[in-house]
């Protein structure tokens, strides 16, 4: 039961964090530094990246209408294909380019280097200074883009490029990343949202599909009782939280800038590297 509400407290906080551009990294390592699951090492690995199935579920149920390109017409239920979304496809498919071949040739490396507290604290502060400086250098400016069909392929690509850099440095926020991309290049806020909840799908079906391959050639497709009822609620949980926190960050940002994020990023940040150097000196003092 223990590990239930610890898989529920895992999937509240990334069902928050992976929508807002704070960095659900950054949380999860805070989170694991006081609240450790009773689960293998490699499960541990598995269960951050496969957690995220259940916020992806929830994007794909609250913009079904705007991403599904077939459609029933007419009294023989004849298919349509709406050709506006297949287009959205291949622009998002275009952008998720650069962090699926960096994702796939490296990830190991990234992991085993970067994913550490400095790094991620690093980039909660560099990118939550970029918030707000770029929020209060388009303040007052029109957005040149202002509908997601609007979206060019270079628009596009430009944005996964942005990803990239959350793809090798944790902490920066894959949503946060994507966000600053398509605000430096005249996005409007509602739309560099939305169209980053859109490349989120590929890119964690993708992620949690590597993690599962890493995870049988290590391990095989062996799972224990407390497992497999830690990943269910983890999922569930990401997802019934993710549906609110959708819905209130595009009401947030018709009327908010990212302001607030940035600060928070900052403050996040820096707790983070106070308690890593505390930590270090307090080991090294013990030693």
């Amino acid at each position: 039961m223990i590990e239930i509400l610890k898989a529920i407290l895992f999937g509240v906080v990334e069902g928050i964090t992976e929508w807002l551009p704070i960095s659900s990294t950054g949380h999860m390592i805070l989170l694991d530094e006081f609240v450790k699951l009773n689960v293998s090492d490699e499960f541990w690995e598995l269960f951050l990246v496969v957690i995220q199935l259940g916020a992806i579920l929830a994007v794909v149920i609250l913009f079904w209408n705007k991403i599904w390109p077939f459609n029933l017409k007419g009294e023989d239920e004849r298919p349509v294909i709406r050709m506006p979304i297949i287009l959205l496809w291949v622009k998002i498919i275009l952008a998720c380019v650069p962090a699926a071949i960096v994702g796939v040739l490296f990830d190991d490396l990234l992991e085993k280097y970067l994913y550490n507290f400095p790094t991620v604290a690093t980039m909660l502060i560099i990118f939550g200074v970029l918030f707000i400086v770029v929020e209060k250098k388009n303040k007052g400016k029109t957005p040149r883009i202002r509908k997601v069909k609007d979206i060019t392929y270079q628009t596009a690509f430009i944005i996964g490029v942005f990803q990239l850099i959350a793809a090798i440095f944790p902490g920066t926020s894959r949503s946060g990343a994507t966000i600053i991309g398509a605000l430096l290049i005249g996005v409007s806020r509602t739309v560099a949202a939305e169209f980053t909840f859109y490349l989120a799908i590929p890119v964690m079906f993708g992620a949690s599909l590597l993690k599962l391959i890493k995870y049988i050639v290590k391990v095989g497709l062996v799972f224990t009782g407390t497992e497999i009822a830690v990943l269910i609620v983890g999922v569930l949980v990401a997802f019934f939280v993710s549906v609110f926190v959708i819905k209130f960050l595009m009401g947030y940002i018709k009327k908010n800038d990212f302001i607030p994020f940035g600060w928070y990023r900052i403050i996040l940040g820096a707790i983070l590297l106070l308690y890593y150097f505390g930590s270090t000196a307090a080991k090294a003092g013990i030693n």
